[in-house]
């Protein structure tokens, strides 16, 4: 059984791409630009914001036109980030029976630290032992600085920590901090992605993955 479990946040512990769309394409019909189906947004999610917003503007833009993208986006995003976004199905449940069990729960994220808190507070109540998300002191995942921070301050072993999320970013942060590492294969991107990443573990669903942390 692990003591502690480190969850990514888009894709893994909740839904957020309706929301993400949203927020992209506003930021598009608002420059003149055209707007993408938000199962593009899938593909343009997991390395930040920033990222987010270089992938969905057209090709050949300048760093002008990603700050002017990014202040709207950000704008629009903070009032409306959880008009669409919910965890997924058995989600909080499994976070309750891990913390029944004795296991910390953790979030580290790409997304701004300050939208994590909130959407864990939000979502999950005071049922995380702790959240560092971008922004707060540590290199955007997959650099592994956030994971090792969160085993420290958990005071458990690396062999005790196991790592879930749900693309290739998320199972090379696990890799890179030297832990097990789960697959969520009710996110964003997938079998093939993750399978290719060779994670630990991959779990259909919560109630799978309930069976890997438990051992």
């Amino acid at each position: 059984m692990y003591k502690l479990v480190i969850f990514d946040l888009d894709g893994t512990l909740l839904n957020t791409i309706g929301d993400l769309a949203a927020a992209g394409n506003h930021t598009l019909e608002v420059m003149g630009f055209p707007q993408h189906p938000d199962e593009s947004y899938r593909h343009f999610v997991g390395n930040g914001i920033p990222k987010l917003i270089e992938r969905m503007l057209p090709a050949g833009h300048d760093k002008e036109t990603e700050q002017k993208a990014y202040d709207i986006f950000m704008e629009y995003y903070s009032a409306h980030k959880c008009d669409r976004t919910k965890p997924y199905p058995g989600i909080p449940e499994l976070i309750r029976k891990l913390r029944a069990a004795g296991i910390k729960c953790a979030a580290n994220s790409n997304k701004a630290h300050e939208f994590t808190q909130e959407l864990i507070k939000l979502s999950f109540g005071d049922e995380f032992d702790d959240v560092i998300g971008f922004g707060a002191g540590f290199p955007a995942k997959p650099d592994p600085g956030a994971a090792h921070e969160l085993i420290r301050r958990a005071g458990v072993q690396p062999s005790e920590a196991l790592y879930v999320g749900d693309s290739n970013v998320d199972i090379q942060t696990g890799h890179n901090a030297g832990i097990d590492v789960c697959g969520a294969l009710w996110g964003f991107r997938g079998y093939e992605e993750l399978s290719a990443m060779n994670p630990t573990y991959l779990a259909k669903d919560a109630a799978e993955l309930e069976k890997i942390i438990m051992g």
